[in-house]
């Protein structure tokens, strides 16, 4: 009988339009349940993106290889996810939206088995690989259901709802990874995302309805999906490689070079063909490019200065993989809060306040941070990340749903793609390019005669100011760059005509 109830869910003809998800100012059911599911499984995604931060110096250790290499399995992660983004307006095209999280989610399952299986190190890349592939487009699909489903004046609330899982995510992750290091060893944590991901498997074949319609007659353009694999991989690869050879080695200018020609190949290649893999031409929209770029340096200075500050609590203050990702949970609380009430403020008073108060936190948070020391607390640290997550709160939500309004409705789609490729490769570039930083000013300070911990400690302080400039940039883009006149006066008009209409009503 159950199955039969079932049955329905699974008809890939049902297609929840506009009309049959979104009545009467609320969600239908189907509707509630499948934006459950897809925001239950993009969590998973996200939260898998940083997982092994805190577990990182006990697998460099068992593998015996430095912290640029083992650092790979945090920056592959979201460079395959960015790689994966541009797919995304060709996937929801071609196929439904249970086929393509159903497959994501199966890989995302194979990689984690092949992970936590796997002998070597370069086994354990491979499922990171997979692992990203799996969960690449949740994101991008998410989006693209919520500017679907919802209203444009709702869509600040939907996008900071769903965003408070996209919040916490990466910093549990760390919290819970570093509990597993400690008491059951890394390879736990691949263990246990292969049993969760087996559940996402299942709830998405039962209860994952479709919300766009299927052209068979669609395309991608896997040439150009090609072109920005090599690339951003060559490119990322060349300039991991510069801490350990001369910049003059073929191993660190050949790939870079590579990397150069095949990331202009490919912008040029968008520009021109018909049917672009990923339309560039939606960041001639003032509005638009300007928030691409500060959820792009965001993102550079979250998730690099996040695998800084595991390696400074666990290697420089000698404490464990578990109070390294606890130091990171009141942030996550903090952005919670900051990710809801952003939503809100934004339908209300626009980008502009909202964004630019978001920006400063971040940068005034990032500056604290920058103060470490050999003595320092680690509950100041947790102070200076709970600061920054809340300014990551205020920034990347409203700004993200700010961008997408102005651009037009059929454009949504290709500007989810873009903003997501560049915030996702930006935060995998981030990291490498800030432990190379950080390494080479350690080699710097060595040289003075300095301790080797306190090089570490004074390289990573620098490191810090080095992102707390970033975070200026992005708070003087906030404030030249960030205007109501798209998403905050179209908001404002629609109200005032629904609270006429329901005035007119009564």
């Amino acid at each position: 009988m159950w199955v039969q109830r079932l049955a329905p869910v699974r008809r890939e003809s049902v297609v929840l339009t506009r009309e049959r998800a979104y009545k009467n100012g609320h969600l239908t059911r189907p509707a509630f349940v499948s934006i459950a599911i897809l925001t239950f499984v993009t969590f998973l995604g996200n939260f898998t993106q940083l997982q092994l931060t805190s577990a990182l110096p006990q697998i460099d250790k068992d593998f015996g290889i430095p912290l640029l290499t083992g650092q790979w399995l945090t920056s592959v992660f979201q460079l395959v996810m960015g790689i994966m983004v541009p797919l995304t307006a060709f996937l929801t095209l071609r196929f439904s939206t249970r086929q393509i999280v159903l497959a994501s989610m199966i890989t995302f399952t194979l990689g984690s088995v092949v992970a936590w299986l796997a002998p070597s190190f370069g086994l354990v890349l491979v499922g990171r690989i997979l692992e990203a592939i799996g969960g690449g487009v949740m994101w991008p699909v998410l989006q693209i259901v919520i500017f679907q489903t919802y209203p444009v004046t709702h869509r600040g609330v939907a996008m900071g709802t769903v965003g408070i899982a996209m919040a916490v995510s990466p910093a549990l992750g760390p919290v819970l990874g570093g509990w597993q290091t400690d008491n059951n060893g890394w390879r736990s944590i691949f263990g246990s995302l292969a049993v969760v991901g087996a559940v996402a498997v299942v709830l998405v074949a039962l209860f994952l309805r479709n919300f766009s319609e299927q052209n068979h007659s669609a395309r991608a353009d896997l040439f150009s999906a090609a072109l920005s694999t090599i690339g951003f991989g060559a490119l990322l690869f060349g300039f991991t490689n510069i801490r350990q050879y001369p910049i003059t080695a073929p191993i660190c200018w050949a790939p870079m070079l590579v990397g150069i020609v095949g990331i202009v190949w490919f912008v040029l290649r968008q520009l021109h063909v018909a049917a672009p893999l990923l339309d560039l031409r939606v960041l001639k929209n003032r509005s638009f490019a300007v928030g691409t770029a500060i959820a792009s340096l965001s993102f550079f200075a979250f998730s690099s200065v996040m695998v800084l500050i595991s390696q400074y609590i666990v290697n420089d203050l000698h404490q464990s993989a578990t109070l390294s990702g606890l130091a990171l949970l009141p942030g996550a609380l903090g952005q919670i809060i900051a990710q809801y009430y952003g939503g809100h403020f934004l339908d209300r008073l626009g980008a502009r306040p909202v964004v630019v108060f978001g920006t400063v936190t971040l940068f005034v948070g990032t500056v604290m941070m920058s103060l470490l020391s050999a003595t320092t607390p680690v509950w100041w640290v947790s102070l200076c990340q709970f600061i920054r997550q809340i300014g990551m709160g205020f920034t990347m939500m409203p700004v993200t749903t700010w961008s997408l309004n102005a651009l037009d409705p059929h454009s949504v789609s290709d500007g989810s793609a873009v903003t997501n490729t560049a915030r996702q490769i930006s935060g995998a570039i981030g990291s490498p390019v800030l432990i190379v930083i950080m390494e080479a000013m350690t080699g710097a300070f060595s040289q003075t005669g300095m301790r080797v911990e306190l090089c570490n400690i004074a390289a990573i302080e620098w490191t810090f100011r080095i992102s707390a400039v970033v975070c200026l940039v992005m708070v003087v883009l906030a404030l030249v760059g960030v205007r109501g006149s798209h998403a905050g006066h179209l908001h404002t008009l629609t109200l005032q005509q629904i609270r006429a209409a329901r005035k007119a009503q009564n």
